[in-house]
């Protein structure tokens, strides 16, 4: 099922991301879609703008439906509570205690070096 979801997530992204380039910019001069409006209203540039607006938000809701879903999918199985409400010192490294140096032996009057 998580499959299924990341695919239909992947062309709807996709499809989501070629809707709009074809849309007309507001200044009109970076939009590839419009054209011809010799086939009515479906292809003159309102008609176009329109089709490709609401194609637009039908996607955007899929893509959030698709995420939403896979969230649902990815938390089943965990444990119902939030991270807020764990314990802060499971989660803390504790640092490594290194042992004290050891107390320096008592020593005698420093040697002197004998001579050959």
């Amino acid at each position: 099922m998580q499959t299924l979801l990341i695919l239909v997530e992947l062309f709807v992204s996709i499809a989501l991301v070629v809707v709009i380039l074809l849309q007309r910019s507001e200044g009109g001069a970076l939009g590839m879609g419009g054209g011809g409006s010799g086939l009515g209203g479906l292809f003159s540039p309102r008609g176009a703008a329109d089709t490709l607006t609401r194609t637009t938000g039908i996607l955007a809701v899929l893509f959030f439906l698709t995420c939403l879903g896979l969230n649902l999918i990815g938390l089943r199985g965990r444990d119902e509570r939030s991270i807020l409400e764990s314990s802060p010192t499971s989660s803390i490294i504790q640092p490594v205690k290194t042992p004290a140096p050891a107390a320096p032996k008592p020593s005698q009057a420093p040697a002197v070096p004998a001579p050959h």
